[in-house]
Formats: C-alpha cells, structure tokens, sequence
C-alpha cells in the first residue's frame, strides 16, 4: 500500500514561485494565493534563499518580503511603487495584494508598460488574487496562473479506448 506524501508548505511556494519565473508574461494574475497562504511561503522561502521578492500592501506600501514591517517610505500609493518597480534595474518579483479598486488610469498604464517590458533582467509582478474585473481588462498582456492544484483526471472509456477525460 502507497501513501502519497502531501509536499511541505516551502515545497508549495517553491513550486509557484517557479511557475512565475517561468511565466510567458511579466505580469501575472495569480488565483488561490490567500487559500494557500502564499505570502507566509513565500516569506519563509526567500529568507532562506535570500531571493528579492517584494509585496506591495496599501497599509505598508512596497517592501522586501524578508523584512515584515520595512516598507520603501511614501509607496503605500500604488502609482509610487509602480514607478519604483519600472525604475529598478535588478531581478525582482513584486506581489501586489488588495489593488484599489477601480485602478487609476495612470496606474493601467504602468501596469501595461511593465507588462510588455523587454528589459535583460527578470521582473515579474503578480497581481495576488484579483477581481475578474482586472484580469478581463489587462487579458491581452497577462499570464493567468493558479495556486491550486488541477483535480486529478480520471481515465475514461471512450470507443472502447480509455482517454483522459
């Protein structure tokens, strides 16, 4: 008898983490973070990888995951923390959780900018469970991703020959 081992919270982030990096766009939606509890993952994570992974928050504004309560001084305005994303010329992946609703035009158009960016280095930023509202208007630059797993597809007969459903 086999027992299947559930993979740890770290394996968890590890694995979505990898899937925004591997991401065909540099902007993300991703569904399910809070479900998960992504951000305690992912803070665990790069702690001990030393990765730059930042959150926005309207509360703090934009910090490094590694210091909880370190925020970049005046970024709790989403357009601030856009231009210091697009400004940055290092790896990083920023998450950016509870976006103010509706978005400043200024604010899609950063978005838009970073999104079709083509810069040497690795930006990717994540929209951490947004409304379907956001994702229908940036659908045309933004890669969907979803922190849960796909249920398991069973085999079925189909003119007696068995096909994943």
């Amino acid at each position: 008898m086999s027992t299947a081992i559930a993979p740890s919270p770290s394996q968890t982030g590890a694995e979505i983490l990898e899937r925004i990096l591997s991401a065909r766009s540099n902007l993300i939606a991703l569904e399910g973070g809070e479900d998960l509890g992504l951000i305690g993952q992912l803070r665990s994570l790069v702690r001990r990888s030393g990765q730059a992974v930042y959150l926005w928050t309207p509360d703090i504004g934009l910090g490094n995951l590694r210091e909880e309560h370190i925020g970049l001084p005046g970024s709790q305005r989403l357009n601030i923390a856009l231009r210091y994303m697009q400004q940055s010329n290092h790896f990083g992946v920023y998450l950016l959780q509870r976006l103010p609703l509706p978005l400043a035009m200024a604010d899609a158009t950063l978005l838009r900018q970073m999104a079709r960016a083509t810069t040497g280095h690795v930006r990717r930023v994540v929209l951490l469970d947004p409304p379907e509202s956001v994702i229908t208007s940036f659908n045309d630059v933004l890669a969907r991703l979803s922190c849960h797993p796909k249920p398991a597809q069973r085999p079925r007969l189909r003119d007696g020959k068995w096909q994943l459903a």
